[in-house]
């Protein structure tokens, strides 16, 4: 293919339009490298996926595509005994329901008796969902950095002790910033953290009047911020409660890490086809804004266009017919500056070249292409 006359025909900005109609990075990945094909089988093919996606937008409404991420190089490390983030696991976690939402889309389809969809049929039935891992992760994990008490009795009895040796230990300092015997000390009478631990704010030149370990003194030296030896012990049993807190978090990541391993192959080939069918779906979302519809091939070199329209020009466009290698094979364009001729020209090569990448083109039903 002439990488010159993708440039002049704009090629690239069809691949803009098909990008942005794309729900993952994935599926922009496949748009943005799109070529035309120069096999006539291959590209009858790539066509009819076009039109079975089409189909499908206009009988079953858009599919449940939100969410495919690029998971494999996760997978892979959890294949290999790696812990992964909560953030990994919950892309993997978003994939497989994706999965399984495309394989329920399909299945109704089939449900209707409605078929002819035998290319995206097949990319969707080759999907692995596994809902047992899906559930596993979603249970577990809430959010990027967070773990959900429900992940495990252990972490949500944890959760509950600390809770409840916060409170103990606010409890204790509240009474002391409020007493009188203290008070006079305090430069304000609030409660702050240092380190992970809780302190108040003593002022410098009463600092010995407080019994207790510093652990950060201001900028301008006036405030000495202090533990209290009445709640240190208590600041020590909560930080232990929090090593729990962190050694169960990390139990319950290598636990399903280890989950997704033992099915790591199936997951990771759900990458390539959800990118496919994210493709194929923004092929026909664009046939559809475009009101496109399939064009006849041939390797004849026939072209009967009808009622084209240039692809990139906004406004009122003037459809134009154009039929060349029948009864002849030389056309000659004339008319006046700013009639068309270009246009017109420009239409036929970019028509031509999205026909041969299987996207359908802006023009009546049987438009043939060479």
């Amino acid at each position: 293919m002439n990488l010159k006359s993708l440039k002049v025909l704009e090629f690239y900005k069809i691949r803009e339009k098909l990008s942005e109609r794309t729900e993952s990075s994935l599926g922009k990945e496949l748009a943005s490298a799109l070529i035309p094909a120069v096999s006539i089988s291959e590209i009858e093919h790539l066509q009819k996926e076009t039109a079975e996606a089409l189909s499908l937008l206009m009988k079953r409404g858009t599919p449940p595509l939100y969410g495919i991420y690029a998971i494999a190089s996760d997978v892979k490390r959890a294949e290999l005994g790696g812990m992964l983030s909560p953030s990994a696991l919950l892309k993997i976690g978003e994939s497989l329901r994706v999965s399984r939402a495309l394989k329920s889309y399909m299945r109704e389809s089939r449900e209707d008796k409605t078929d002819g969809y035998t290319i995206i049929d097949d990319l969707i039935d080759t999907l692995s969902a596994y809902k047992h891992i899906e559930e596993s992760i979603n249970n577990a994990i809430i959010g990027e950095n967070e773990i959900s008490d429900n992940a495990s009795s252990t972490l949500r009895n944890i959760r509950r002790q600390i809770r409840s040796k916060n409170d103990g230990i606010r409890e204790k300092l509240n009474s002391m910033i409020s007493s009188s015997t203290y008070k006079k000390y305090l430069q304000d009478s609030i409660i702050t953290m240092r380190d992970g631990r809780y302190v108040i704010p003593v002022k410098q030149e009463n600092r010995s009047s407080v019994p207790g370990l510093v652990h950060d003194i201001s900028s301008s030296g006036a405030t000495a911020f202090v533990e209290p030896m009445a709640v240190v012990e208590l600041n020590n049993e909560l930080r232990e409660l929090e090593i729990k807190e962190r050694e169960e978090i990390e139990r319950i990541l290598r636990e399903l890490s280890s989950v997704v391993g033992e099915e790591a192959e199936w997951i990771r080939g759900n990458e390539l086809i959800l990118s496919r069918i994210d493709f194929a779906f923004a092929k026909g979302k664009l046939a559809l804004d475009m009101k496109a519809t399939q064009p006849i091939l041939n390797d004849k070199g026939l072209i009967n266009i009808k009622k084209a329209r240039h692809p990139l020009l906004t406004g009122k466009v003037v459809p134009i017919d154009v039929y060349l290698g029948g009864d002849f094979n030389t056309l000659i364009i004339t008319g006046p500056n700013t009639g068309g001729k270009t246009v017109t020209l420009k239409t036929v090569g970019l028509l031509t070249l999205m026909g041969q990448s299987g996207l359908h083109i802006p023009a009546d039903f049987n438009s043939q292409l060479a």
